[in-house]
């Protein structure tokens, strides 16, 4: 217990003191997972709407392989994408590994199947008859499909924290596509396992404090948005 309470001190202090190290690290992890939750979400519940409305021939297959997604390993992410960006592999010559750009690619990997599937099962959980009333009432079909994204929005603020949650957390694909290179690719997840590698326990603590209170600060703003002018 002293262990852990030394590591919420030194959190504090790091905190108070506006640690450069620290707050370079922290500035990094919230760009690289905001803006990978960002491209995630764009293109998710683009996808997961279209294959709420959509039907065709594979439809549940297509749907197993996104709800196995949500699941997927992120060092198998970070694995793929590793190879795709070494400098021997298809895109090499783009000069991506270790760099943020690397790490968010991975993220947005990551977070991609979860954003789509939770936007697929709130999308599919309106009524079936909105669809039909809203083109009743003369509605175009981009104007329906707008129309039941905006009905759908609790589900894809859930989303969003969903996916947020999943990449700010992840720690196996950024090291091995990020090399957690000090002032370059280094976030908290990544600092947190080389300060327990280096048996600096205390200072991994509270790195961890500090990752917990970035995500639930990020969460709680979600969180208000999803429940404003909802009853109790």
């Amino acid at each position: 217990m002293d262990l852990i309470w030394d590591g919420i001190r030194e959190a504090f202090q790091l905190l108070i003191h506006g640690d450069r190290d620290l707050l370079e690290v922290a500035g990094l992890t919230l760009l690289i997972s905001g803006a990978a939750t960002a491209v995630s979400l764009l293109i998710g519940v683009t996808l997961g709407t279209l294959l709420a409305l959509s039907r065709f021939f594979g439809r549940s297959i297509v749907i197993s392989l996104v709800n196995s997604g949500m699941g997927l390993p992120p060092v198998v992410v970070g694995l793929f994408v590793a190879l795709f960006l070494w400098r021997s592999g298809p895109l090499g010559s783009l000069g991506l590994i270790y760099t943020p750009y690397a790490i968010g690619i991975a993220q947005v990997l990551i977070s991609l199947p979860i954003t789509m599937g939770l936007t697929l099962a709130a999308v599919q959980g309106l009524n079936p008859r909105l669809r039909t009333q809203i083109l009743a009432l003369g509605a175009s079909t981009p104007q329906m499909i707008w129309l039941l994204v905006k009905e759908a929005r609790l589900g894809l603020l859930a989303a969003a924290m969903a996916g947020f949650g999943a990449v700010i957390s992840e720690v196996g694909a950024a090291i091995m596509v990020g090399g957690n290179i000090e002032g370059e690719t280094r976030v908290l997840t990544t600092a947190t396992v080389l300060e327990v590698q280096r048996g600096n326990f205390d200072t991994a603590i509270a790195f961890s404090v500090i990752l917990l209170a970035l995500a639930f600060a990020v969460n709680l703003a979600l969180t208000l948005i999803q429940q404003r002018r909802r009853p109790l």
